[in-house]
């Protein structure tokens, strides 16, 4: 009897985790919006009661008016100035000129942020962990990283970010040799997945049958 109502129990706190997590993520998302200009018109009443959720709909439309703006030619006249503005101003251009950098890596319609899942040896020899592709680097010419891995000067660097679990909004850049870098068949999506669910919804990545060179 017990044994079954614990099954019970477990079975619906299986299916409600689910639900009441979309819940409280969506209400963070509504509290956040709502508090962007609900403070400008959290006095405004209709029939003497307050009205929830008004913040949000002025937010939605400064977004909408902004955006209309970008693509227009006086818009963006304006959206241009007020940028020079901001990487001109002391401490104001160190936070938005890296956000901003952030957000077009992101966005840019000719280019991918993440263009490939790869694996490479880290944290150390022996052990592997799932990496994205973000960008190559040259190598130096001279200097000990010319010299470092297979290859000697010249050649390439792959930079890659290993993202947290689960949280791969955070992570670690690395610039790893070219020929150390395990290409797999994985989709960028199945590699998010991966990561954020700490391995649980795994597609079973395939090694390339190029093994890493040992790192010494």
């Amino acid at each position: 009897m017990w044994k079954r109502l614990r099954n019970y129990f477990l079975a619906g706190v299986i299916v409600l985790l689910p639900v009441i997590g979309t819940f409280y993520v969506l209400r963070a998302v509504f509290s956040f919006l709502n508090g962007l200009t609900g403070g400008i018109v959290k006095n405004v009443r209709f029939f003497g009661y307050p009205t929830p959720g008004l913040g949000v709909l002025l937010t939605l439309a400064v977004v909408l008016l902004v955006g209309l703006l970008a693509n227009i030619w006086l818009g963006r006249r304006l959206l241009s100035w007020a940028e020079s503005l901001f990487l001109r101003t002391p401490l104001v251009r160190g936070v938005y000129g890296t956000i901003k950098q952030i957000v077009d890596a992101f966005t840019k319609s000719n280019q991918t942020a993440f263009k490939r899942v790869v694996m490479v040896e880290w944290p150390r020899q022996g052990m592997y962990t799932v990496a994205f592709v973000t960008g190559e680097t040259r190598r130096p010419q001279n200097g000990a990283a010319a010299g470092a891995g297979g290859g000697g000067n010249g050649g390439k660097f792959v930079n890659v970010f290993v993202a947290t679990t689960p949280n791969p909004t955070s992570g670690f850049l690395m610039l790893v040799p070219e020929d150390q870098v395990i290409p797999t068949d994985l989709s960028v999506e199945d590699g998010m997945k991966m990561v954020i669910s700490g391995g649980v919804i795994s597609p079973g990545p395939r090694r390339s049958q190029n093994h890493p060179t040992d790192v010494s």
